[in-house]
């Protein structure tokens, strides 16, 4: 699997795919965070935090994790590889699980430039190192977390189909319903609507991202992302039938 692994992580770096992804995300959160006059700008709010960073990343993520998973399977189903692949000493679960860990230090080789941003802030506060360490700690725990989730829908769409546009576009959906949709949903339905909501990432990426890590959210994390390898795995067995 770790010899899968390598190959799918050079393969991102191989192209300019894996460059753009990270370059795009830096510079969005950059602009966003530190030049553009916006509710997430860190100068104008006044205010030594990061809540604007953590506030716009998973909205970034939502394009740009699709755009690294969207190859995942769907190249090789087209080019005929996965095939291939699926004759090798090596379980579904495994290769489900190095693609989507490959797709998932990318996006957190892009998050990791982003404690330039962090020291800055602790740099600047009045006085120095006036920045709510417990939050943000917690929201970077959450924005991995949270990126695992996505990698792990981003595989599974790509699974679907062997066109990257269409994977592309089923994991955007598919992300957007499991960030925000169930709380659209659960809040329209009143009192009733809470256990749908809880179903939300949002709801559980905005709790750890208030410094306490709770066990509830670590579970949510790990069983969706465990849920998503779990159908993709199915996906690629059906292929055998």
């Amino acid at each position: 699997m770790f010899a899968l692994f390598k190959k799918e992580l050079s393969g991102f770096f191989s192209s300019i795919m894996g460059y753009l992804v990270i370059l795009i995300f830096l510079i969005a959160t950059g602009l966003f965070v530190w030049v553009i006059p916006s509710g997430n700008n860190i100068l104008d709010g006044g205010y030594a935090t990061l809540d604007g960073l953590f506030g716009l990343a998973p909205w970034l993520f939502m394009f740009l994790i699709p755009a690294v998973t969207m190859r995942s399977f769907a190249e090789e189903r087209k080019t005929g590889t996965l095939d291939l692949l699926q004759t090798r000493p090596v379980s579904n679960t495994a290769l489900v699980i190095a693609k989507n860990l490959a797709s998932f230090t990318i996006a957190l080789i892009a998050i990791l430039p982003t404690f330039i941003y962090f020291l800055s802030v602790y740099l600047l506060g009045n006085p120095i190192g006036n920045i709510d360490m417990g939050g943000t700690w917690g929201s970077y725990i959450g924005l991995a977390l949270l990126a695992m989730v996505y990698t792990c829908i981003g595989g599974f769409c790509s699974s679907l189909t062997d066109n990257q546009v269409v994977a592309f576009l089923l994991a955007v959906v598919v992300t957007f319903s499991f960030y925000m949709g169930f709380s659209i949903l659960g809040d329209t339905m009143g009192n009733s609507g809470t256990i749908v909501s809880n179903f939300s990432i949002d709801i559980h990426y905005q709790s750890i991202s208030r410094g306490v890590v709770d066990t509830r959210d670590l579970i949510y994390f790990v069983c969706t992302s465990a849920f998503f390898v779990l159908l993709t795995r199915l996906k690629l067995k059906s292929r055998n039938w």
